[in-house]
């Protein structure tokens, strides 16, 4: 019996999912428990397994679309098996959604999906069928066109692609759409890599939309130059000037990641009454024993100021239960372990990878770890569990020049360093000009929880010990 594979929930802060690719085709067979699909949720990507064997029968959410939790995003069943009654069960659950969120705007939308209802009757014939899956298609089709000026980007669902083929020279050009271009996202950043202007593409895909193939035959075009005639002289590379109006500009869906950083930095900057405490800290015995912990371990090993840096932080919070604690509204909450989140840089924003307990490992330990979980960060394979519940975070921009910033208090935690660079700097010693590496450090506080007196004695703490490493021996 045919089933209906559903968007699930794949992390605790998860709304929604994006389909980042899928792992079957249509028509593939599928083992319990076996991966089908690749979800990018707001921190990682996540493996979508399937509960019931059987062959992927169709699929409803392409690559690069967003499906809500319990959404169906495929069909499995026996192979040939009619599916046509879960297809119009979906599409009627696509509509009603749609009313609730979309208002007025969703009239062209119900009639589209009313007709598509009455082509969706069980099927007597294969042709039948076919038409009942090409109906879905198309309804899928129109309802992913944006309706917002400029170009939209959102993704095409995967066998779509095959019916635009069949019907090229019934699509409508992508400048015709009321002057807007419709873009997949794949077509998108092929263009931009490779320099295409998009306004002279011609677009094959559903509602004139510029896919994947698109691009590549105009990339083989470039890559093939007609030959020249013989004595046709080539024509100037440059022209007039054709510049009007305002810039021309493109519009992309917005990653899951970068939906939950928005929120989850609206949420702080607001609402928690933020103060910031600065230090200078001379680093030159910091970077000495770092030296000299290099030098007794192997080059895999390498451990970078950061991590010592991660591990005078954990140790100062133990000291001062108030920095390392989280408010509650009616309640402080004290942690007794120190969860460094250490901020990691990726292509879709930014991630806390969690180095738990790190009061209790050593230098080398924690630089192995902030190594191993960053590489997985930057390919989405983090677990939900390893980026959330930090009771303190720190950012480190000093390998980018940066001497001095404030970071924003990733809520619950009660506060965050932002660790600028150490630069060579004169500074007066007993009455003497010298030259020492000087390194700026930001502390955001959540007043609700930290008072100025107590930020300042945890930074004093702080900046002793990075000052004498050998402090974190008392």
């Amino acid at each position: 019996m045919a089933n209906t594979i559903i968007m699930p929930k794949l992390s605790p802060t998860m709304e929604e999912g994006q389909i980042s690719r899928w792992l079957k085709k249509e028509g593939d067979a599928i083992e319990a428990n076996e991966p089908i699909a690749e979800v990018d949720t707001d921190k990682a990507t996540m493996e979508v397994t399937s509960l019931d064997a059987g062959t992927l029968l169709k699929i409803l959410v392409g690559d690069g679309a967003n499906a809500k939790l319990g959404e169906t995003i495929g069909i499995i069943g026996e192979q040939g098996e009619d599916y046509s009654a879960l297809l119009s069960e979906s599409a009627n659950g696509a509509a009603s959604n749609g009313a609730a969120s979309n208002g007025a705007g969703n009239a062209e939308e119900k009639s589209a999906e009313k007709t598509a209802s009455k082509e969706e009757q069980p099927a007597e014939s294969a042709n039948d069928k076919a038409s009942v899956s090409e109906s879905f298609a198309n309804g899928a089709a129109q309802k992913n066109v944006a309706e917002t000026a400029g170009r939209s980007y959102d993704a095409q669902r995967p066998g779509v692609e095959e019916d635009a083929e069949n019907s090229k020279s019934q699509m409508p050009d992508s400048k015709s759409n009321g002057g807007r271009l419709i873009v997949s996202p794949i077509a998108a950043r092929m263009a931009s890599e490779n320099d295409i202007n998009l306004k002279s593409i011609k677009g094959s895909g559903p509602n004139g939309r510029i896919i994947k193939r698109d691009i590549e035959s105009a990339l083989a075009e470039v890559q093939s130059p007609k030959p020249k005639v013989q004595g046709q002289e080539a024509a100037p590379s440059f022209s007039a000037s054709q510049v009007q109006g305002a810039s021309a500009y493109r519009e992309e869906n917005t990653s899951k990641m970068r939906q939950v950083i928005a929120q989850r930095l609206g949420e702080s900057i607001g609402p928690i009454p933020t103060f910031y405490l600065t230090v200078e800290i001379e680093m030159d015995n910091a970077v000495e024993f770092r030296k000299q912990i290099n030098a007794s371990i192997p080059e895999a090993d390498k451990v970078s100021l950061n991590d010592v840096i991660v591990k005078v932080a954990a140790h100062s919070l133990t000291k001062h239960p108030w920095a390392n604690s989280s408010y509650q509204d009616k309640t402080i909450r004290f942690y007794e372990d120190a969860d460094i989140g250490v901020a990691v840089a990726i292509e879709d924003g930014l991630i806390t990878p969690v180095i738990r307990a790190a009061n209790r490992k050593g230098i080398v330990e924690i630089s192995k770890e902030i190594k191993e979980k960053a590489a997985r960060a930057r390919e989405k394979k983090l677990q939900p569990e390893e980026y959330t519940g930090a009771t303190f975070s720190i950012s480190n921009l000093g390998m980018f020049g940066i001497k001095e910033f404030t970071a924003i208090i990733n809520p619950p935690e009660a506060g965050i360093f932002a660790i600028g660079g150490a630069t060579p700097t004169p500074v007066v010693r007993n009455g003497e000009i010298v030259i020492r590496n000087i390194m700026n450090v930001t502390m955001s506080c959540d007043h609700r929880a930290i008072d100025g007196a107590t930020g300042a004695k945890f930074l004093q703490t702080f900046k002793q010990i990075l000052e004498n490493p050998m402090l974190m021996l008392m």
